[in-house]
């Protein structure tokens, strides 16, 4: 069983066909899917689910914080089912393509007191760029 199929049992969530499709379709460690690239993929498992379930369910799983939302260009969002462990993004400027990264350090404590301008600073979010080895090659 994937790591967000537990999670959503231990959390009581009411687990129908269909969202068990959705669970199943985000699993993996760098699964960055848009919600059109869910579908079809849970279309293969579920001929019957449709787009608008399938963007439920995403809503659901974003609400709950076991899915993040990624916004990484103007392209379409994504869905990063790794929610609960602190990560960054490193993301292909050609292609698109993104890969969960896990740098050293704290990016939160290397904003110096005088460059957070009295904010309290809650969260971080750093996107690398850069070209994937396939766009590299081309």
């Amino acid at each position: 069983m994937s790591d967000l199929l537990e999670r959503l049992r231990g959390r009581g969530w009411r687990m129908t066909a269909q969202r068990r499709v959705v669970a199943e379709v985000l699993d993996g460690d760098h699964v960055h899917l848009t919600a059109d690239e869910v579908h079809a993929r849970a279309v293969t498992k579920l001929p019957e689910i449709s787009r608008a379930t399938v963007y439920n369910t995403l809503g659901e799983l974003v609400t709950l914080g076991e899915v993040l939302e990624v916004s990484t260009d103007r392209r379409a969002k994504r869905y990063d089912p790794n929610a609960h462990r602190p990560h960054q993004h490193l993301v292909c400027a050609q292609c698109g393509a993104i890969r969960d990264v896990h740098p050293a350090g704290d990016p939160l404590a290397d904003l110096p007191a005088d460059e957070r301008f009295g904010f309290v600073v809650s969260a971080v979010e750093v996107t690398y760029r850069g070209v994937c080895p396939n766009c590299a090659g081309a």
